[in-house]
Order: structure tokens, then C-alpha cells, then sequence
């Protein structure tokens, strides 16, 4: 019984004990925070209290708080100014956005392949369905050099002539007229190639042109003459080659001694057994090439004057003198009557 009461007052000696030593906690703090608040408490009386605000809350508001610090952290690198890594004192390299237009100064410095100029921006965009006129328009970026001037890849040497058209309308010099020519093709500019085609010697052009389209293979028989002339040239390890050419005019027969009437003629004659059957004839002139027959008014001098020109304009010096006629004899009283020119292409 006295055990038994013992132990219970024990019991309830403990359980009191266990109360008196449990404290009152707030449901917010973990035991660990508890301790080193209390050990913060119990050394502030010899240790300087330090400026530090504690502030104790649940899971859920840390969370939140963090939150709003990353928030403020996110808001102070936006008002930061930001490089952008353009130097302000050169123009931008890089091409329009789009609806962007690039403003030009009224008077345009030029660097042409090099050659510098100096115009109005009127006058570039002189004639709108132009290049010069689209590329000054603002809708593309045009490079500049290092001095700032507008820059423009192609060679200069002509574009000064240019410019006087853009200007005043004047045209250039007849030796310059076919440079300029091909110069107003890349610009595309419509007026200058009109007033250019009706000066010389362009107008000459066209007209040899149209006597030359009467000759179909004439390119091919120019560039087989080259050929011909190399490889000679090229075997003998000579200076210049020799080669014959036949040039002849379309003509119908009058005399059985004037010149037949196709390149290559086939004829009908007897073979001479009796029999009255006919053979096909077909003659060729031993030469390396053959031009014609043509039906114009020029003649074979003038033809003769377009091979050699078309071969000096390809830097190839060339001569030409009439060694006589093809005389092999055809048919009956016809003989072939052909001129027959000797050309000679020299290389260096």
C-alpha cells in the first residue's frame, strides 16, 4: 500500500515537476529558436546589443517575403542603365528594322571604287526608276567609309560622266561614249541610254548589227579562227599563225564564171557511163573557214573590216590580204570563183 502510494506521489510529484519544467511555447517557434532566444536574453546584459531586427514568421510568409525581395532585387536591374554597345559617335552597321527610313544630309559625299565626288541628294534621285535614286531613297542602308562618305562598290572612273548627265543632261565624249554606256546599264538610268544609243558609235553598232544577224554562225566562225590561230601558233612555237579564210556574198550566177550560189552546192551530172543516171556533187573550199552567203548591200570589204575590228576589240591583231580565188572546177563551164583570204594572227 505505502509502495503504492509512493510511487503515485512520485507519479505525481514527476507529473508536477514535468509541468513546472514545461514553458509556455508559441505554437510559431521551434524548439531550436526558443534556446538561442533564451541564450540572447540571458547574455545582453555583457555583450553590446548589435542593431539587428529579428523577425520571426511562419513558412508560408518566408516564402512570400523571399519572394517580394527577388521582386525588388528584379526592380532595381531594371532601372540600371543598360549597354547597349553602340558607339554613338559612328553610323549604325546594322540594316533597317522595318518602316525605318535612313535621312540623308542634302549635299552627298561619295566614295565611288575610291574616286571621291560630291552632289546634291537631288540629284541623285533625278529620275526615280533609277538605282542611284532607290538607293538614296532611305528604304536600304548604305555603308559609309572611314571618313563618313557614302560608299559605293564600283569602279569611279565614268561616274563623274554620270553625274554631268544627272546634272545638265550632258553627254559624254565620243570615246567615252561606250563606257559610259555600260555604266548607265548597272545605274540603270533609262534617259542616259536612250540619248547614248542615238549617238555615235553606238548607232553604228546597231546598224553593223543588223547586217551581222544576216550571218547567224558569225560568232562561232570568229571564235574558230582564234582557235585555229592558237594551236597553229602554240605547234610552231611562232609568233603568229596563218590561216585562209573565204569570205563571199550571195549571188545567183550570171557567167559560168561567177560564184555559186550556196556554200556547200551539190550538183546533178552525168557520171559519163551513157547510162543518163545523175550523180550528187558536193563541193567545199579548202579553207579553215568559210563566211557567207549573205543578201545585203554590204559587201565582202565590209565584212572583211567587221572580223578584224570584232578581233582587235578582243586585244588579237590581226591582218588580212586576198591570196586569189578557189578555182576548182564544178560542173560543165562552172567553176568556183570563190575569194579566198589569207589571215594572219599574231600573238606577241
Amino acid at each position: 500500500m505505502q509502495q503504492n502510494g509512493a510511487s503515485s506521489s512520485n507519479g505525481s510529484e514527476g507529473g508536477g515537476g514535468g509541468e513546472r519544467q514545461s514553458p509556455s511555447r508559441s505554437p510559431l517557434l521551434p524548439a531550436a529558436a526558443t534556446t538561442r532566444v533564451r541564450r540572447f536574453i540571458q547574455e545582453r546584459r555583457t555583450l553590446p546589443l548589435p542593431k539587428v531586427m529579428v523577425v520571426f514568421s511562419a513558412a508560408g510568409d518566408a516564402d512570400k517575403s523571399s519572394d517580394a525581395m527577388a521582386a525588388a532585387a528584379a526592380d532595381d536591374d531594371s532601372q540600371k542603365p543598360v549597354a547597349t554597345g553602340v558607339n554613338r559617335g559612328k553610323p549604325s552597321r546594322c540594316p533597317l528594322n522595318a518602316g525605318q527610313e535612313q535621312e540623308f544630309p542634302e549635299v552627298i559625299s561619295l566614295n565611288v571604287g575610291g574616286s571621291h565626288f560630291t552632289t546634291r541628294l537631288s540629284t541623285l534621285r533625278r529620275y526615280e526608276d533609277t538605282m542611284l535614286s532607290a538607293m538614296f531613297s532611305g528604304r536600304h542602308h548604305i555603308p559609309r567609309d572611314a571618313d563618313g562618305r557614302f560608299f559605293i562598290d564600283r569602279d569611279g572612273a565614268y561616274f563623274g560622266d554620270i553625274l554631268n548627265f544627272l546634272r545638265e543632261g550632258e553627254l559624254p565624249h565620243r570615246e567615252r561614249v561606250r563606257a559610259v554606256h555600260r555604266e548607265a546599264q548597272y545605274y540603270s538610268i533609262a534617259p542616259l541610254l536612250e540619248r547614248l544609243e542615238d549617238t555615235q558609235p553606238l548607232t553604228g553598232e546597231k546598224v553593223r548589227q543588223a547586217f551581222l544577224d544576216l550571218l547567224p554562225y558569225y560568232k562561232d566562225n570568229l571564235e574558230r579562227i582564234v582557235e585555229i590561230a592558237k594551236l597553229r601558233a602554240t605547234q610552231k612555237k611562232a609568233r603568229f599563225a596563218k590561216l585562209k579564210v573565204c569570205v563571199y556574198k550571195e549571188e545567183m550566177p550570171i557567167t559560168p564564171y561567177e560564184r555559186p550560189l550556196f556554200n556547200s552546192l551539190r550538183f546533178e551530172r552525168a557520171d559519163g557511163s551513157g547510162g543518163g543516171e545523175a550523180k550528187l556533187f558536193e563541193h567545199h573550199c579548202e579553207v579553215d573557214v568559210s563566211f557567207g552567203p549573205w543578201e545585203a548591200v554590204a559587201d565582202v570589204y565590209d565584212l572583211l573590216h567587221c572580223i578584224v575590228g570584232d578581233l582587235s576589240e578582243r586585244g588579237i591583231s590581226a591582218e588580212q590580204q586576198c591570196i586569189g580565188v578557189c578555182d576548182k572546177h564544178l560542173i560543165n563551164h562552172y567553176y568556183c570563183k570563190r575569194p579566198i583570204y589569207e589571215f594572219k594572227i599574231t600573238w606577241w
